[in-house]
């Protein structure tokens, strides 16, 4: 993380400023994979498209954001960390404006991929510029105020996006970040300061640019991507643009491995995701962005469509547990010094899988505060994963390294969450699909309760003024919408499932975990 030849000092009395200016920064670009999330039906009816391509506005830019990930300590050595954090907020306000001024779902994908190539490159600096700006004693302050900034951002951006969805229009998703951008850049490079003799030193240290090793990965990456996006409008394997993208995405991982293996300073260090400690960390935070992701576009996606919520409410479902992240946060960070990771990566695990079973339970008639405690729930558990995963991740890297274990679990969290998205839209759709054709079954003129049904829903609309042949059609469309919504939460429910095991796979491979020096913990991932 820090180097020998690090930051100058900032001038006396700054290091608050700089770690709020850098948590801001981070904030602003971490909230912006789930802004878009609850405004997701605006952007499709404005665009023309489908609710399932919309769902592209987040995924791409959680993959364009991963994939800079693992280039970030490079260009960050190269260029100097204040450059290429201010090179970086630039490109992200730029293209967050752009977004704003879209006119079609393509230049919007674009615009995302370069606001995710912007955002990804600063947080891993981030990292290293509040190392650099605190003495260790101070550190853990400075990564709990970070930390905040990284956990209840996600939490935000659905609440932020559906008010704003609601009373302005979606494009101010994207546009709000550009005074609050140029602010934070002109501060920030008024504020640090970094010696050019240092820069001069980390351009003279810094290694060969692993190009070959970086246009595999983001080709295995953006391959996967493309195949879980599409797989489900094109049918899959029975599509040959699928066939193909998988072809191509299987070749480029097969291909990864041995070049990188081979290399001195690899894009992505095959052996360090390859050890016990450092590899069972990288699942662990995959396993936890699927669920941090899946649910974030999930829940909002279910009130709005099945409870009728506006995307402000719906927003409001999660902001409970971001109240309870934030005050966690801080829970946690007392822990660390006192509990081994191992066990609260455990117990976080199946705290966030208990709220992934509560979910189960939904139904038609309940209120906000279900789907919010469950939210709560999972504030409870997150905190405690994502803290101790990177005291753990780090343990054991040598100090070369610690700028590659960064990279990689902030690749991981993203990565993670890009696949639970699509993975968590795929199960919907087919199980929806499912659920509708074995409801529908039951409702054929032969079966005794569905006559009952229809015959007392016809008299209740008859009795309410309808005649009986308005009535009969009244009482074949309700129950025509009442298999759909049933049908629609019944595959909600098979998501929420899924995304369960998914939190209880955190556990057997926590176990595997060494135990690690306590207190002094590394930088937080993102």
């Amino acid at each position: 993380m820090s180097e020998a030849a690090a930051l100058s000092a900032p001038r006396a009395g700054s290091p608050w400023i700089i770690a709020v200016l850098v948590a801001l920064a981070t904030f602003m670009e971490v909230l912006d994979t789930t802004i878009a999330n609850v405004a997701l039906p605006y952007i499709a009816g404005g665009m023309g498209v489908s609710q399932d391509e919309s769902s592209w506005v987040v995924t791409t830019y959680l993959v364009s954001n991963a994939i800079i990930l693992t280039a970030s300590s490079y260009l960050a050595k190269r260029l100097g960390r204040k450059t290429f954090f201010i090179m970086c907020l630039g490109l992200f306000t730029l293209s967050s404006v752009l977004c704003g001024f879209a006119w079609n779902l393509q230049v919007l994908l674009l615009f995302r991929i370069l606001q995710g190539l912007g955002g990804g490159g600063m947080v891993p600096v981030a990292q290293s510029i509040l190392a650099d700006s605190f003495p260790p004693e101070k550190r853990g302050q400075a990564f709990a105020l970070f930390g905040v900034a990284v956990v209840v951002a996600p939490v935000v951006g659905p609440t932020l996006g559906g008010y704003l969805s609601d009373n302005a229009s979606w494009h101010w998703c994207f546009l709000i970040n550009g005074p609050v951008g140029l602010a934070a850049m002109l501060l920030i490079g008024l504020i640090l300061k970094e010696p050019e003799s240092v820069t001069e030193e980390r351009r003279k240290q810094a290694h060969g640019f692993d190009i070959i090793g970086f246009v595999l990965v983001a080709t295995f990456l953006g391959a996967l991507e493309l195949m879980l996006d599409r797989g489900l409008e094109d049918d899959w394997f029975d599509s040959r643009f699928i066939v193909i993208t998988a072809a191509v995405c299987v070749t480029a991982f097969i291909a990864m491995i041995p070049w990188e293996m081979n290399q001195k300073n690899p894009t992505v260090d095959v052996r360090m995701l390859a050890s016990r400690q450092f590899g069972a960390c990288f699942l662990v935070m995959l396993a936890t962005g699927a669920i941090l992701l899946g649910t974030t576009q999930m829940l909002p996606q279910m009130v709005q469509k099945d409870f009728g919520y506006t995307a402000t409410w719906a927003g409001l479902v999660l902001s409970p547990g971001g109240l309870v992240t934030m005050g966690m946060m801080f829970v946690v960070g007392k822990l660390s010094g006192k509990v081994q990771p191992k066990y609260m990566i455990m117990t976080g695990a199946a705290v966030v899988a208990f709220a992934m079973y509560d979910l189960t339970r939904v139904y038609a008639n309940v209120d906000f505060w279900f789907f919010a405690e469950s939210r709560m729930l999972i504030g409870i558990g997150l905190p405690l994963i994502f803290l101790s995963i990177t005291t753990a991740s780090y343990n054991g890297i040598p100090p070369e390294r610690t700028d590659q274990a960064s990279a990689l679990i902030n690749a991981a969290r993203n990565t993670g969450g890009s696949i639970g998205v699509s993975l968590a839209a795929n199960i919907l759709a087919h199980r929806g699909q499912f659920h509708q054709n074995r409801l529908i079954e039951n409702t054929i003129p032969s079966n005794p309760a569905y006559q009952d049904t229809l015959h007392q829903v016809t008299n209740y609309f008859a009795a309410h003024g309808s005649s009986m042949v308005q009535a009969k059609q009244q009482a074949l469309a309700w129950i025509g919408q009442t298999v759909q919504m049933q049908s629609s939460l019944l595959a909600y429910v098979d998501v929420y499932w899924a995304l369960m095991l998914i939190s209880l796979s955190a556990i057997p491979l926590a176990l595997t975990l060494r135990k690690v020096k306590l207190g002094g913990g590394p930088a937080m991932a993102h």
